[in-house]
């Protein structure tokens, strides 16, 4: 992985060494995460979190869960710096907040959608006219109809509890906000 030390003292210090101004060792925790072309990445986690308090969170875990964790880190401690209030809560909040109200716009389009089945178009008329003088069509025709009727009303049913639910939902404060 980029940032990964040869032992030499040629080689280039971590970003952590670099800005705690220290000789990066063969063994460097942070190394294989922090590599020296992405110094802002250290820095921010090291001013949210603290360079020991992270240097002891990746040697409690195993080798094969430190880059998750490295991630986890960075993340957050970022959120932190754009919102040191909420940090990442502030985010999933705002993000809840925006499938809330697109779960809002998608049930006013289902809702739409049912009205025009419901209510169709004077063009409809016409064609069923035409199927009328067809026998055989008409009644898969009709069939059809009848599975979209009984299909719309159960829709039409759990729309309206999502709706209800929404609103309720709504409603409530946040903690967030």
């Amino acid at each position: 992985m980029a940032g990964v030390q040869s032992g030499s003292s040629s080689a280039t210090p971590c970003a952590s060494c670099k800005l705690l101004r220290r000789r990066c060792a063969r063994d460097c925790v942070f190394a294989p995460y922090f590599p020296p072309e992405d110094p802002h990445r250290f820095a921010t986690v090291h001013r949210v979190f603290g360079a020991s308090n992270v240097s002891k969170m990746l040697q409690e875990l195993p080798v094969a869960q430190r880059a998750d964790a490295v991630s986890s880190l960075v993340y957050e401690a970022t959120a932190r710096m754009r919102d040191p209030v909420y940090g990442c809560a502030g985010a999933i909040s705002y993000l809840q907040q925006q499938v809330a109200q697109l779960q809002a716009q998608l049930a006013v389009a289902q809702v739409e959608i049912l009205q025009r089945i419901h209510h169709p178009s004077p063009g409809a008329a016409f064609h069923l006219q035409e199927l009328q003088q067809r026998p055989e069509q008409h009644q898969l025709m009709q069939m059809d109809y009848d599975d979209k009727v009984y299909s719309s009303l159960v829709m039409q049913n759990d729309l309206m509890s999502t709706l209800l639910l929404q609103e309720a939902c709504l409603k409530k404060e946040s903690l967030w906000t």
